[in-house]
């Protein structure tokens, strides 16, 4: 590498290590590209440190309590009780043992350890400490991910007030803990903690937790939570910190609810204001995203962005596949992002959602037929001790192609899967009742969703 002013030559420049940077690092230089890989922290990036893996640590353990809880077979059930010091040294081993495998993916890429700038179209430089080198590239991927959102009443300190990184570090449950913001990240640590002995409080200021999701889907979630003490507060937002107290303002005037500990979870921002993207002729949006096309290309022809800096939703599955595409696109092959991505989220139980729900499809012109099948006569289910939740498959009346799926359930996040499958290929409701899904399984529970919803359009038919 050289230092200074001369810049050296690299064929595709990636900045940001998390799981977009690296899918397109490593596809990149399989398909015989010249790679380097600027990360200034972790490479895994937030996902894999503090972000997707940690979360799902705490997550298993919180379900592994609740399932322990529910099996009727093991007599009493356990108490609340939980060594979450313990549990950090798992985290870390996992983390650790990933972080090992994303390496192994990289092996004929170099990877520079730095915060990147672009300091022209095609240059950037990169600061390490009191080092800084410069690159010229002929194709950039910029994968820097995001940051949590802040909340001016509510400044994260690292002690009482948590973001989520914060969160997940915590080594002792806290007696009580107030949770601002309902997404997917508020309501997956907040029901963890609830589930480890925390009194906790969501606030959202939403007429609705887990937006995005099908509301009879949220429905299962918001009973779950009900049952294990989470008092939801809706369109309601927090106003500041009192004493013990987190003090809200919404429908009822203002109160205060328990708060030992806070975690601000509100949403995260695209990390895109220091890299100096004007440089390169880019202009962010007011939201501070990238506008992408299909491939991943910018308004700078060279230039491709992907993940949480792009529109839409701040997912690591979107990153990767979208990292995927603009590595083939630099290599000629014809590739393309699809729009078709699953939501998920690990509450309890799990949720997940592709494709429209039935709202969303009559809004489109489309006369969508619903298919429900519940948990509660799945055999698996039962002897999981988890038959509360649903599917429901969304399709159209006319052309008995399937729409959407949407689910609460064990294992909704793996089953999800087949549904992403079934709406990307436009699969008829028709063909899905024809495949023979194994017995006893979750996923059954989703083809017998398929029958219901089947027998509406052939009663529909029947009408016209």
């Amino acid at each position: 590498m050289v230092a200074g002013e001369i810049a050296e030559p690299v064929e595709v420049l990636v900045v940001g290590g998390g799981p977009g940077g690296y899918t397109a690092a490593a596809r990149a230089a399989e398909l015989g590209r010249d790679v380097i890989l600027v990360e200034r922290a972790d490479l895994g990036g937030v996902c894999l440190n503090v972000g997707c893996i940690p979360s799902k640590v705490l997550t298993t353990a919180a379900h592994d309590l609740a399932r322990a809880a529910r099996s009727p077979w093991r007599g009493q059930p356990p108490g609340p009780e939980i060594d979450l010091a313990g549990l950090q040294g798992w985290r870390k081993d996992v983390v650790d043992r990933l972080i090992g495998g994303v390496r192994a993916t990289l092996s004929r890429v170099r990877i520079v350890t730095g915060e990147a700038f672009f300091i022209g179209p095609d240059r950037v430089s990169v600061e390490s400490g009191d080092q800084v080198h410069h690159f010229r590239f002929d194709h950039a991927v910029i994968a820097t991910g995001s940051a949590p959102v802040a909340v001016g009443d509510l400044p994260v300190n690292g002690g009482r007030v948590l973001d989520s990184t914060g969160a997940l570090a915590l080594e002792d449950v806290p007696p009580s803990l107030a949770v601002v913001g309902g997404g997917y990240v508020g309501t997956e640590l907040g029901m963890a903690f609830a589930r480890f002995g925390s009194r906790v409080t969501v606030v959202e200021a939403a007429d609705s937790i887990l937006a995005g999701f099908d509301r009879d889907v949220v429905s299962v979630v918001a009973k779950r939570a009900a049952e294990l003490g989470i008092d939801i507060r809706t369109r309601t937002t927090a106003t500041g910190i009192d004493d013990e107290n987190l003090v809200i303002e919404g429908p009822d005037g203002t109160k205060r609810v328990p708060a030992h500990t806070i975690l601000v979870a509100v949403g995260r921002r695209p990390a895109t204001a220091d890299l100096q993207v004007d440089r390169l002729g880019l202009a962010l949006t007011a939201s501070g995203h990238i506008e992408v096309d299909e491939q991943g290309r910018t308004a700078v022809p060279r230039v491709f962005a992907i993940g949480d800096v792009t529109p839409g939703p701040a997912l690591a599955h979107k990153a990767m596949a979208e990292g995927r595409t603009v590595a083939e696109v630099i290599s000629g092959l014809p590739s393309a992002f699809d729009s078709q991505v699953p939501l998920i989220a690990f509450t309890e139980p799990e949720i997940a959602s592709v494709g429209m729900t039935a709202e969303q499809a009559t809004e489109q012109g489309y006369e969508p037929v619903v298919g429900r099948s519940s948990f509660a006569t799945s055999g698996r289910a039962v002897v999981l001790g988890e038959p509360e939740g649903l599917v429901k498959v969304v399709v159209d009346g006319r052309t008995d192609v399937i729409l959407g799926v949407h689910m609460a359930g064990p294992q909704a996040c793996d089953l999800i899967a087949e549904a992403a499958v079934l709406v990307e290929t436009a699969t008829r409701a028709e063909d899905l009742v024809a495949t023979v899904h194994p017995h006893p399984s979750l996923v059954e529970t989703v083809h017998n969703a398929a029958v219901a919803a089947r027998r509406r359009v052939e009663r529909a038919e029947a009408l016209r």
